[in-house]
């Protein structure tokens, strides 16, 4: 079947990603990714996009690591390929400790990463008050550099980028045959779901070229991320918070607990402060549902609810996305219908 025309909707990690899998992986599909923005200015640019995971508790374990086995393995080969520096993805080391032992000492991601281990008493000295950590290698994506390369590999790929904010998926109905949701947080009012809501997140970025291993408190609220250009120091993880101002007391309290952790950074320079809602979500949704719009009867592909994890996430799910466009469209093919 030709010319299959395809909507995806958001200009995110999770949205790009999704678009750049359907236009490479079908040339008989027509895509169109549509968001009202883009980079440098979306959620995801705001990303630490230091890459690991939690578990959810209703999807299939099995479902998981594949979603972080893919990413793992897309990021990878960027970054071991002569487009790292344009994508902004690099091979990263570091430490995650913990001030109680944690009843998971082996995630399930574990075992993707390179060298994890559980750190010595020697080296967890470094870090007073912690009696647990974890030690090995992941991969890091700068946002600003790897949104833009995408949206490059899926203009080569045939694709259209439209710049306007869709109030409803009705206003796609006419014009395209499926419609594949990567709309966030913004699911929440585009597709009516209550049980995505904003995870407010704020960030610094300074200036400590001496820094060169990540620290993360498993707690996930205190991290020093090193990249390429800066460092990112973080965190606030406030759930159901629409603040996009810069709070200054939040600021000053994950400093603080960050420099517990590194002291060298009250030598660091601030070069920026940020603030951006992750879409939060029990669950990510990952399906697809058939509705009935203007008379049609729709294929809407969902991909969104990530929280934190999008960057670490986006290609595993993009490529599930994938396949189920791949299903709506075999089963508009004149074959199918026999």
């Amino acid at each position: 079947m030709k010319n299959v025309k395809v909507a995806v909707i958001g200009g995110g990690v999770v949205g790009v990603s999704t678009a750049v899998c359907i236009a490479e992986a079908l040339p008989s599909c027509s895509v169109t990714l549509l968001a009202e923005k883009f980079s440098p200015d979306t959620t995801s640019d705001i990303a630490a996009g230091i890459v690991f995971s939690k578990q959810f508790p209703d999807v299939p374990l099995e479902r998981q690591k594949r979603w972080f086995q893919n990413s793992f393995d897309h990021l990878l080969a960027i970054a071991q390929s002569e487009h790292s520096p344009e994508a902004g993805v690099l091979l990263s080391s570091g430490w995650q400790v913990f001030r109680e032992v944690p009843a998971v000492k082996k995630p399930f991601w574990s075992e993707t990463v390179f060298g994890f281990r559980v750190i010595t008493d020697m080296e967890l000295k470094r870090f007073p008050g912690y009696k647990f950590g974890q030690a090995f290698t992941t991969l890091k994506c700068e946002c600003s550099n790897y949104l833009p390369w995408l949206e490059k590999r899926f203009r080569k790929a045939g694709g259209q980028v439209v710049q306007r904010k869709v109030d409803s998926l009705q206003e796609l109905s006419t014009s395209y045959d499926i419609i594949v949701n990567c709309s966030g947080l913004g699911s929440r009012t585009l597709v009516g779901d209550p049980e995505v809501y904003p995870v407010r997140g704020q960030v610094l970025k300074v200036e400590a070229p001496w820094l060169k291993h990540f620290i993360r408190d498993g707690n996930g609220f205190s991290y020093i991320y090193p990249g390429v250009h800066s460092v990112i120091v973080g965190g606030t993880r406030q759930q159901h918070d629409w603040r996009l101002q810069v709070d200054e007391k939040d600021m000053k309290t994950f400093m603080e607990n960050c420099i517990k952790l590194e002291p060298s950074l009250r030598k660091a320079k601030v070069l920026s402060e940020w603030v951006g809602l992750r879409p939060g979500r029990k669950n990510p949704r990952v399906e697809k549902e058939v509705v009935v719009m203007e008379g049609r009867r729709v294929p809407v592909v969902h991909n969104y609810g990530h929280g934190g994890l999008g960057v670490s996430l986006a290609w595993g799910t993009a490529l599930d996305a994938l396949g189920l466009v791949t299903q709506c469209v075999h089963e508009m093919s004149p074959q199918a219908k026999l």
